[in-house]
């Protein structure tokens, strides 16, 4: 009832221009057509919480209701067939490239397992977070995570104070480490869909990911060792549920499919035939097609080839994947007509976002960049908050590259270095939580969490700010 309702008043506000997903005037839209995107938002963030087990039975149908609050008063005001465009392009252009990459990067990375088991000194494991923080913009963080939690879990498993340990793993490798490339973080990857140069971010962002990750090890290091070296760490002698042995890979084929997706990455941004297909308005490249038809392939070859056990040893299931399709599905249709408010600039209904972010002299603030997009990071979806800023900053990647390169530079650092302060700032955070919980590991709660984050990453990024951003 209540989004029938808002369906009903929404087009109220509607104006007769509505057309095409590119020709909407933002200027002349209402912050009414916002509360659809802001509803998936807020569900995504406030209901685990409140209501899990409505959440947990019922995320796909709350998304698409969200979904059809924006849809239907437009079909209202503009037509089905200019409804119908815009789904067309918000599904075929950018939700489908995006959603296959993560489901491919997912699928490669749950078939490599690692058995074995090393002995969790505060060297190595402060090696394994470096390595994981490395593997993060080749794999995802997405996939860096879920390769080297448990052999981490297992390797502290005989030691009584490990949260510190699981906590900076999100910190370095589910967030900070993804920050270098598109397949690293997905805000970056829709950087790279809206023509953002693949090594562009590496380029950038580096100095920052590198000042903000060495500081992250060096105090992880002191803080272990200090645990370490308490004659109350260890488990008494023999308890050991997991004795030290030699490690080793299994479904290692899936290395092979890693590079293969990183190359068909590179292709789509390199290779250009200038062959584009049209449906409904939308042109649909051809080496974007082959890129996606090439991941689909890569995806069923490595299902195919995975021996069962690779896959039953990290506990793998498609759950968490279907999670984030449907989500995003929503998120990629609803968020329409904001980036088109906010293309409008001081004349669209978030006049008010774009003089925050816009210094006395009308140049863009990154500092202001950085904070406000990490900060919404840190409570919303990174991958939609990227979109949106993205969209205010200019929304025009050669632009972005080239004369705002340093505003770019604070919406990526800040949507990827942001999505740590929350266990909810971005998906890998709550999967390492979950498999954490399940070894015995007992977490911190929310805000639990959020006071190691606040203590530890905000004065670091109050630093990053002056260093990088002023």
């Amino acid at each position: 009832m209540q989004t029938r309702a808002f369906a009903i008043a929404a087009a109220a506000f509607a104006t007769p221009s509505l057309t095409f997903a590119s020709d909407l005037d933002g200027a002349a839209l209402s912050v009414a057509w916002a509360l659809p995107f802001a509803g998936v938002l807020l569900s995504i963030a406030l209901l685990p919480l409140l209501a899990p087990a409505l959440w947990h039975h019922h995320f796909g149908k709350i998304a698409a209701g969200w979904g059809l609050a924006f849809l239907l008063p437009f079909a209202a005001a503009a037509g089905a067939h200019a409804a119908l465009a815009v789904t067309i392009h918000a599904l075929l252009a950018e939700y489908l490239p995006f959603i296959i990459l993560l489901a491919a990067l997912f699928a490669v990375a749950g078939g490599i397992c690692v058995r074995g088991n090393l002995h969790g000194t505060p060297a190595l494991n402060t090696g394994l977070l470096a390595l994981g923080t490395v593997l993060a913009s080749v794999m995802g963080t997405t996939g860096a995570s879920m390769l080297l939690i448990r052999p981490l879990i297992r390797a502290n498993d005989n030691r009584r104070h490990v949260v510190h340990v699981i906590v900076f793993f999100i910190f370095l490798v589910a967030n900070a480490g993804g920050s270098l490339t598109p397949l690293g973080d997905p805000p970056l990857f829709l950087g790279f869909l809206k023509g953002v140069d693949f090594f562009w971010t590496a380029r950038h962002v580096f100095p920052s990911m590198a000042f903000l990750c060495v500081a992250l090890l060096v105090i992880f290091y002191f803080l272990d060792r200090h645990y370490f070296l308490n004659r109350e760490e260890r488990k008494p002698a023999g308890s050991d549920p997991t004795p030290d042995s030699p490690i080793r890979f299994e479904g290692k084929f899936n290395f092979v499919l890693l590079a293969v997706i990183v190359a068909l990455v590179l292709m789509s941004g390199v290779w250009s035939p200038g062959v584009a297909f049209d449906v409904m308005g939308t042109p649909l490249e051809l080496q974007n097609l082959v890129r996606d038809m090439a991941l689909v392939a890569v995806i069923l070859l490595s299902l195919k080839l995975t021996p069962a056990a690779a896959r039953a040893g990290n506990e793998f299931s498609w759950g968490p994947m279907l999670e984030v399709a449907k989500l995003f599905a929503a998120i990629f249709l609803t968020i329409v007509p904001v980036i088109a408010m906010l293309r409008a600039g001081e004349q669209g209904a978030f006049a008010a976002v774009v003089r925050a972010v816009t210094g006395p002299d009308g140049r863009p603030n990154d500092a202001m960049y950085f904070w406000m997009t990490g900060l919404l990071s840190s409570f919303l979806d990174n991958a939609p908050t990227y979109l949106v800023f993205f969209n205010t900053a200019s929304g025009d990647a050669r632009e972005l590259m080239g004369a705002m390169a340093s505003t770019l530079a604070a919406i990526s650092a800040g949507a990827v270095f942001m999505g740590a302060n929350s266990y909810i700032g971005n998906a890998p955070n709550m999967m390492v939580k979950a498999i954490a919980e399940e070894r015995g590991i007992r977490m911190p709660s929310f805000f639990g969490y959020m006071a190691w984050s606040c203590g530890i990453l905000v004065p670091l990024f109050i630093v990053m700010t002056f260093i990088f951003f002023i």
